[in-house]
């Protein structure tokens, strides 16, 4: 009975999939006439490519050869565009985004993942809700949160001299990023510690289970992109969790104890908040975030507003893991990113060390502002976060026929250029974060050169006259408008503490062993010629200054 319900299923979503391919395939659309490359399968068009671990290559090919607006094949011939054109993402982003909208499968993930959080949530509810989190994130709230950054990031400090103690060790160095970013959310965000950061620590079921999510995901995103949203909407969420219960597939039952996992330890610590919070302040004083943790400071402001633009609970366990998840494998990837470039240029991490112990010399541990205003550590992650963004991709959907402009005109199908093209409603729009902050035209011929020396001095015009949308530095690496990364000053401070204390103390050389960092949905890097294919990044470690 079980297996005949799921067939159903599968096959109500395969028929409505069908049936959009077939008007898609017989009817003409205004994006018949935008270039792109040849579809490789009627199926799944060039997804795989796109979405490849190993899709660098595919997708640097489609940037140079097509330019900023490509026409792609996907999902049974379905048009999409991949974008990176300045003028095109100006509009997506920022002046028409009332046309925009997150696609329905990003909603549906999310929400189902997460709960009706930040992620999961777009028009009036999201905006509701990132009015509430805007304080929480401002640079005055990043000043109180510094000793607590400093805290966590001396742990991880201690961990590696201990390895090093006798001499230069090998260390997996992206798995401690990564347990150092869910530590830090976890103290600064949650008010709750979930890793001593010690080698012989037990992993916390939601660190266990927050590090499995991505990579079980990734196994099936593109049938999670078209399923998904159709799947969401069968039955009442107790018939889809008996379905899901009994299916005969052992992924969907990875993660669907994943997210049991991640949902309840969102509520043992909500409950726990609001407990404290009942309590009075000497509680939230007991408390490891001391009550200025993100969640502590968002309960007291939610009861504090009119009930109307209060955050119902399943809005505030939706923030818990949705801000987890959003502040753990971007950042602790960037770091990961960050060591490697820098173990291959030894050069320009004595130089980065050189600034990073003079500073420290004369200050100890240096306020936010001193901090944020070293120029060569700035500089180091402003390049790697332009040239390895974590993330590659941001998709949006037209919720209605809308006309989209660029800022370079491109030659169509039929020879006439093209100044701008009519995209119909429900058409995915793949941004390119990646293509965006590699392009020639904006960054020059060393565009695809790691080179911190180009923040330094003023920029060039090509750059400061794009109009990039992007909150950060001319970059799409945070993505910009009204559903820009909340957390982008987080994520630097972050950076800015671990690396000053590593770089302070050890030098990061290459291990020999072969890395190839993977696209998936956040890039991550793999040990070639392993039987493993988890992720990991060895480096060899020494000490350089001596660990009071």
């Amino acid at each position: 009975m079980i297996v005949v319900l799921a067939q159903f299923c599968l096959l109500y979503a395969v028929s409505i999939a069908l049936w959009k391919g077939y008007r898609r395939f017989f009817a003409k659309s205004p994006l018949d006439n935008v270039p792109g490359p040849p579809s490789k399968s009627f199926l799944t068009g060039v997804l795989p490519a796109i979405f490849s671990q190993n899709g660098w290559d595919y997708n640097t090919e489609l940037a140079e050869k097509f330019g900023g607006v490509i026409k792609i094949k996907a999902l049974l011939g379905e048009n999409q565009l991949y974008v990176f054109d300045p003028k095109a993402m100006y509009h997506i982003i920022v002046k028409d985004s009332n046309a925009w909208g997150q696609t329905s499968s990003f909603i549906a993930m999310n929400n189902l993942a997460f709960g009706p959080g930040l992620l999961g949530t777009e028009g009036e509810v999201h905006r509701k809700q990132r009015k509430m989190l805007n304080p929480v994130f401002s640079v005055a709230h990043m000043r109180e949160m510094v000793p607590i950054f400093y805290n966590v990031a001396y742990k991880l400090r201690d961990a590696f001299a201990s390895k090093v103690k006798s001499g230069p060790h090998e260390i997996e160095v992206l798995s401690w990023m990564n347990r150092t970013a869910m530590e830090l959310i976890g103290q600064s965000g949650l008010g709750v510690s979930f890793d001593p950061l010690t080698d012989d620590y037990v992993p916390h079921p939601y660190t266990a289970s927050a590090k499995q999510f991505i990579p079980k995901l990734a196994k099936v995103i593109i049938l999670s992109l078209y399923a998904v949203p159709v799947a969401v909407k069968i039955g009442t969420p107790k018939f889809r969790r008996f379905i899901v219960d009994h299916l005969p597939w052992r992924i969907a039952r990875e993660l669907r104890d994943i997210m049991d996992v991640l949902h309840n330890t969102s509520v043992e610590i909500l409950e726990s908040k609001k407990k404290a919070l009942a309590e009075g302040d000497d509680a939230l004083a007991k408390q490891i975030g001391q009550g200025k943790d993100i969640m502590s400071i968002l309960l007291k402001a939610n009861m504090n507003v009119e009930k109307q633009d209060s955050l119902s609970n399943e809005e505030l366990l939706g923030q818990i893991t949705g801000l987890t998840f959003a502040a753990t494998d971007t950042t602790s990837g960037a770091l990961a990113r960050i060591l490697h470039v820098l173990a291959n240029d030894t050069t320009a991490q004595d130089r980065l060390r050189r600034e990073v112990v003079e500073a420290r010399n004369q200050q100890g541990d240096l306020p936010y502002d001193e901090l944020v205003a070293l120029p060569y550590l700035d500089a180091v992650i402003r390049e790697t976060l332009r040239l390895y963004p974590p993330v590659s991709f941001s998709i949006r959907t037209a919720k209605e026929d809308v006309i989209l402009p660029f800022s370079v005109p491109i030659k169509g199908v039929d020879g006439r250029d093209l100044q701008e093209v009519v995209v119909p409603k429900g058409t995915n729009v793949m941004i390119s974060i990646l293509a965006a902050n590699r392009n020639r035209e904006i960054w020059g011929p060393d565009a695809y050169e790691w080179k911190p020396e180009r923040w330094l001095n003023p920029l060039p015009g090509s750059v400061t006259g794009a109009q990039l949308p992007g909150i950060y530095s001319h970059l799409m690496t945070f993505i910009g408008g009204s559903r820009a990364c909340i957390g982008f000053k987080f994520s630097q401070l972050e950076m800015k503490v671990v690396l000053s204390l590593l770089l302070e103390s050890f030098q990061f050389t290459r291990s020999g062993k072969k890395i190839l960092w993977q696209m998936d949905g956040i890039a991550a890097p793999m040990v070639v010629n392993t039987d493993s294919d988890s992720r990991q990044l060895p480096l060899m470690v020494s000490l350089v200054n001596p660990v009071a």
